[in-house]
């Protein structure tokens, strides 16, 4: 790299630098509804997470979209990492012992 390319970069705009960025994609997660049978696909914010200190408190909830239904349904170790990996919200739940 030459000498001036490294002195130009330090006076580089915000504008300049995120120019060539594009739109990221929102992550979609598909999901359905016990009680309607209703399926359909929520976004991360729809979406939350709580971790437990076993498989058995740990789960990940929403509100149906079609009959307003609250669903919680438990989360495996595969399911926590794609939904943390796709960015829900996480509540880690602490063991009262």
């Amino acid at each position: 790299m030459s000498e001036s390319a490294v002195s130009g970069a330090g006076q580089m705009t915000v504008a300049a630098a995120f120019a060539g960025m594009k739109r990221a994609v929102p992550v979609m997660f598909k999901a359905g509804c016990p009680d309607c049978r209703g399926r359909f696909e929520l976004s991360a914010s729809a979406l939350r997470l709580a971790i437990g200190a076993s498989s058995r408190t740990t789960f990940y909830s929403f509100t149906c979209p079609d009959c307003g239904a609250s669903v919680r349904k438990p989360a495996g170790e595969r399911i926590v990492e794609l939904l943390t990996g796709g960015g829900v919200r996480t509540l880690r739940l602490h063991s009262t012992v």
